[in-house]
């Protein structure tokens, strides 16, 4: 029997704050985390010993946990009376979205103007940087190695795009973009570049002491806010939707069902760093945090290898990521069959060649927690003539055994300075997410 919907579009309001919130990695975990604590879950440090009372229920309250690594986070919720072998359920996803970021030796310039060296970050489309306001943010390791979030969240840069009397062929050949020349954005005038130029304003920018800063990892994003779009504000614009629509869905979901009871599972949210460029970091999930957190919160309580084997056996993912919304003006892109559509429900995401994780069992698994949720779900499936695009759910699936499902939100601009999504997908992804997690 399906209930009404957990969530309603006061989630959507609150997922453009989560947006506008989070212009890098590391800003979308520490705003996960602050959420987290609000509803009493506590941070454990991977350095420290974690036993039951580290690791689960304590006398003191709520079982909620959380890790922080980087630009990852894993939570998740040990219930009362939870057997060191009761599986998991987790929510996957990833924080990080194609952008430009910047190069060690960050100052240049040329022919009087001041400019910062960029690298492309994944594959992002190039032209939606284009004579964008844009703002610059991210992490800086200060000389103690103690790190501190930056973010320059007003007009600071830009990428000017060249004018058409000066390139005529682009009306007939389309616009072609050098990645290492045409993509360098300029912040002033001057004819010397002046090496630290850029580190400097930064460590004035957050009152810190000049030379405090020996590291950064800094990445530029679109200042312009999210937004309600179209005649009856049916559709959002907005940066990162890919993926943080998914880590705020599942930041919501985890923390409605935690203050539930009757849990039949333990439920997890793994959000990683990296998707974008394969996943292979410390933080990525091809790296071991997932499975490492989930093994110690199993020997914290007391658990044996055969009771971690049985927990991972019984254990299932649904990983959450963005999709292709059928485009209206490319719809023979698209499979013929399958044309997913905004405000339409979360799509199930099928490759038989396993570039999505999605088996006929998984697909019973999500029907069911759609089904509880009281929210439509849709398939999606690649034209045979496109490549097919991969996301952390194969990743998980290979590396720790366990059963994984591929979902997401279809949206339209994806990898994209600003991205498209209706408004009403991202709060009946956080309703059938909670679903899953309560098992």
């Amino acid at each position: 029997m399906s209930e009404p919907s957990r969530f309603d579009r006061g989630h959507t309001d609150d997922l453009m704050s989560f947006l506008a919130a989070g212009p890098s990695p590391y800003h979308a975990v520490a705003n996960a985390a602050e959420r987290l604590e609000k509803a009493g879950f506590k941070q454990v440090s991977e350095t420290d010993a974690w036993d039951a009372e580290t690791s689960s229920v304590s006398a003191a309250g709520s079982g909620g946990r959380f890790v922080l690594r980087g630009g990852a986070i894993i939570a998740w919720y040990v219930p009362e009376g939870a057997e060191p072998h009761t599986p998991f359920r987790i929510a996957g996803a990833h924080t990080d979205s194609p952008n430009l970021r910047v190069k060690p030796l960050p100052d240049a310039g040329a022919h009087g103007w001041r400019q910062v060296a960029v690298e492309i970050y994944g594959g992002p489309l190039l032209n939606s940087w284009l004579d964008r306001d844009l703002g610059l943010a991210g992490r800086l390791t200060l000389r103690d190695g103690s790190t501190r979030l930056v973010n320059v969240g007003r007009p600071l840069l830009r990428v000017p795009q060249l004018a058409i009397h000066l390139d005529r062929s682009v009306s007939a050949e389309g616009l072609k973009l050098d990645k290492q020349r045409h993509l360098q954005p300029i912040w002033g005038l001057g004819d010397d570049v002046r090496e630290g130029d850029l580190i400097s304003f930064l460590e004035e920018e957050s009152g810190l002491t000049a030379g405090e800063v020996t590291g950064w990892d800094l990445m530029v994003h679109s200042v312009e806010p999210p937004a309600y779009l179209g005649r009856d504000q049916d559709l959002v614009a907005g940066p990162r939707m890919d993926n943080l629509i998914s880590v705020h869905a599942g930041v919501a979901a985890l923390t409605a069902v935690s203050a539930g009871s009757d849990l039949s599972c333990i439920p997890v949210l793994a959000a990683f760093d990296h998707e974008e460029n394969g996943s292979q970091s410390d933080t990525g999930a091809d790296g071991p945090l997932l499975g490492s957190v989930l093994e110690r919160s199993v020997f914290a309580r007391g658990g044996s290898y055969e009771d971690r084997a049985r927990a991972f056996a019984g254990t299932v993912c649904l990983s959450s990521d963005t999709g292709h919304a059928v485009h209206p003006n490319y719809a023979e892109r698209h499979d013929p069959t399958h044309h997913p559509r905004v405000n339409g429900g979360p799509i199930l995401k099928v490759n038989v060649n396993n570039r999505y994780a999605t088996d006929g069992s998984g697909r019973a698994v999500f029907a069911a927690a759609c089904e509880k949720a009281g929210v439509p779900f849709q398939s999606f499936v690649s034209n045979n003539s496109m490549p097919c695009g991969t996301t952390i759910g194969p990743i998980t699936a290979a590396r720790h055994g366990i059963k994984t499902v591929d979902i997401g939100v279809a949206i339209l601009s994806m990898h994209s300075a600003r991205e498209l999504c209706g408004a009403d997908d991202p709060h009946l992804l956080a309703s059938a997410l909670a679903a899953f997690l309560e098992g």
